[in-house]
């Protein structure tokens, strides 16, 4: 086993500090390569940590900088001793699970491997299916439950046998190769915005299981242009006012294979949000519409055979259902986030039949961000507190009382609590840092950092921290924040160019954002001033800012960017004729609306897998856009209608495998464009998806095409 140490490192970042930064200016030119080169500046991020029962020690995957790979290493509580247990020359580690209090189960290739704490063993365990996923070990520690191919199967560590638990699974339509979009007819996993699998009960006879089933939905064709001959491929996909696919939530027994469906109500127009076991054997069920304007907690008692419905709510509008629930320990009650009031909360009611409206446990006054954790005598969420750009850990004792913050380091954090809830990991970055763990004791005290992952080319430069501003908004009475990100040793008197994105809602935060924080960087040292701002659809600011813009469908958060720009030209370091805007996603239906809707508002704008035609978004964006039977209003706002309005330089970066937005759409407001004699330009990737800067091979053309765009029309004042 090796023994962790980092002083190189720290003495390391010591003496960079103490040089002057007349040196410090002097370091090499950031190029594109480096941002993309291997192994990435940014190391390894760590894993999410998890917890031995006895709350001894945690475990996570990572690796050292400049080493391949994902070891398995291993934690004591307070930080103090980290070791890497894993075998240096076994496969990279994806999953882990601890068996007991000594002994940790993980998925490395098609291979469970179990590794000794005590005896300081790694050894190979047994096989299992290829493609297992989603590794799970039963209550009693002698079996472990996988995913493969939307099926469920149980490895038997006595037998050393693998066997499937159901017959599920269908294959996709499609017949694409591997990193290019496909997804099963039918499977056991998440629906819409992910959501459970699958989750054993406290006596390990039965595991709940998520079906999602597809085949009702529409076949859409999906070339594959990528293929020795154009492969016609089709996918299951649906567009808004089409059926959906049908979400339900089964009991499987164990020993005979045997599934219970739950008699859950249209399970081809809700969503499952969550489901968990109660100690005692009861099984909480979360769902909301489509639509999210209704949601339910059912609870199903152990023997019984009917749901009962605990809570409803109901709501005229709602964006994106990033709820969660859980039980209370002492079983009967339950605790759940929820938005029914101003800001997100956790609340809880009890489980048994009754008229009690849900009693608010958390501070009104910010939102509360994660689902509840209950460890120990306390519970455990993450919430903005005061500051919405921060996000920072809260424990609030179930006897009672006011919530105290426990971590404190400026920045993102997300919590894991320790079973006892003595102590807390959480995962950390800002502006400037990358993901990292650390640990701290939930009474409070210093937090002790627990992985150092960026390479020495990283932690030499000096990177660019922001700073967090506000400004009236030009329509309403809102006050509108934003994040902004100004080169070094500006000069008195010039003016500078401004970039803003990547574009989106929540985007003002103080984190480090992968890819993107490393292009914004880079352009930042070229020279560019960086703003990201929170419109409409932002938390922290109450629901009616966060959700007074749905339907209205890239309109007033398009105003909240009008706003922004006018409050950059007010600063005397500004050129107002060379401002751009890019997003992806919605950021890039906002980058392209903002040109059609506002000509001149931006100079230059970059729209990455930008949602152009809200008739061929998917089934799960109902929520923001519902259907054309019922606001065909909605559906009218096509980009193709303002064509025409195109004054100022555009790129557009879209995947042809986009199974989010069809590169069909884009395609056909190109030719529009065209038609209307319009110039624009055009970056695409034959076999990128939706998420196109995760594909590693399309990152550094991909950006480099953006980043030449801009230098092309912005880095220089025009003549």
């Amino acid at each position: 086993m090796q023994q962790i140490s980092f002083w190189q490192t720290w003495l390391l970042a010591a003496i960079l500090m103490a040089i002057p930064t007349t040196l410090l200016a002097q370091e090499a030119e950031l190029t594109l390569d480096d941002l993309f080169a291997t192994p990435k500046l940014t190391g390894t991020s760590p894993s999410q940590p998890v917890w031995a029962p006895d709350s001894e020690h945690f475990a996570f995957s990572w690796s050292e900088p400049g080493n391949p790979g994902r070891g398995l290493w291993v934690s004591t509580s307070n930080g103090l001793e980290v070791d890497l247990i894993s075998n240096t020359n076994s496969p990279a580690v994806r999953d882990m699970v601890w068996t007991d209090a000594n002994t940790i189960l993980s998925l490395r290739g098609d291979n469970l491997w179990q590794t000794s704490l005590s005896q300081g063993v790694d050894l190979q365990l047994m096989p299992v299916e290829a493609g297992a996923s989603n590794l799970s070990i039963s209550p009693s520690g002698k079996q472990a439950a996988y995913l493969r191919n939307g099926d469920l199967w149980l490895a038997d560590f006595a037998s050393k046998q693998n066997r499937p638990l159901t017959e599920i699974g269908i294959a996709s339509l499609s017949s694409l190769a591997k990193g290019r979009y496909s997804r099963p007819e039918r499977e056991i996993g998440p629906g819409i915005w992910s959501g459970p699998t699958y989750k054993w009960s406290p006596d390990g006879k039965t595991i709940a299981i998520h079906v999602v089933d597809r085949r009702e939905m529409r076949k859409v064709p999906f070339p594959d242009y990528l293929a020795s001959e154009t492969n016609p491929n089709e996918v299951r996909r649906s567009y808004p006012g089409d059926p959906n696919e049908i979400r339900r939530v089964g009991l499987l027994a164990v020993e005979s294979g045997n599934i219970t469906y739950l008699d859950l109500p249209e399970p081809h127009a809700n969503q499952v949000i969550d489901f968990n076991w109660s100690p005692e054997g009861a099984l909480l069920v979360d769902i909301a519409t489509d639509t999210a304007v209704e949601r339910k907690l059912y609870v199903l008692a152990p023997g019984a055979s009917q749901l009962r419905e605990i809570w409803r709510g109901v709501r005229e509008s709602r964006m994106y259902t990033s709820f969660g629930s859980t039980w209370h320990p002492d079983g009967q009650q339950v605790v759940f986030l929820s938005d029914m009031g101003d800001r997100y909360g956790l609340y809880t009611i009890e489980a048994s039949p009754s008229r009690d409206l849900p009693q608010l446990l958390t501070d009104p006054s910010y939102d509360v961000l994660s689902s509840p954790s209950i460890a120990g005598d306390a519970l455990f969420y993450t919430g903005n507190g005061v500051n919405p750009y921060e996000q920072q850990v809260y424990r609030l004792k179930i006897s009672g009382g006011d919530p105290e913050q426990v971590t404190h380091l400026s920045g993102q954090n997300v919590g894991y609590p320790s079973p006892d809830g003595k102590y807390l990991v959480f995962m950390h970055s800002n502006d400037t840092s990358p993901p990292e763990l650390y640990v701290v004791s939930s009474e409070g005290g210093d937090a002790r950092q627990i992985t150092q992952s960026p390479l020495p080319a990283f932690t030499e430069r000096t990177w660019t921290a922001a700073e967090y501003v506000s400004f009236p908004s030009l329509v309403d009475d809102y006050t509108l924040h934003a994040r902004i990100l100004k080169p070094t040793n500006m000069q008195p008197g010039k003016k500078y160019p401004v970039i803003f994105g990547p574009v989106y809602s929540n985007t003002a935060r103080n984190r480090w954002a992968g890819n993107y924080s490393l292009v914004q960087q880079l352009l930042v040292k070229k020279g560019y001033i960086i703003v990201q701002v929170d419109s409409r659809g932002s938390n922290g600011y109450g629901r009616a800012f966060r959700e007074e813009f749905l339907l209205g469908f890239a309109d007033q958060d398009i105003e909240d960017y009008a706003s922004a720009v006018a409050y950059m030209e007010s600063l005397d370091f500004v050129d107002p004729d060379r401002i751009g805007i890019w997003g992806s996603s919605y950021g890039g239906t906002l980058s392209v609306y903002s040109l059609l809707m506002k000509p001149g508002l931006f100079q230059v704008g970059v729209a990455a897998a930008a949602a152009v035609d809200p008739m061929f978004f998917g089934t799960d964006d109902v929520a923001i856009v519902r259907t054309p039977q019922t606001h065909p209003e909605i559906f009218e706002r096509k980009a193709l209608k303002y064509a025409g309005n195109l004054e100022d330089k555009l790129l557009f970066i879209h995947g042809m495998q986009d199974h989010v937005v069809p590169f069909k759409t884009i395609a056909v407001l190109a030719e529009e464009l065209i038609k209307q004699g319009k110039d624009f330009d055009f970056a695409f990737a034959p076999g990128a998806t939706h998420g196109w800067s995760r594909e590693q091979y399309y990152d550094r053309y991909l950006f480099g095409k953006m980043i030449e765009y801009f230098d092309r029309h912005l880095a220089e004042p025009s003549k």
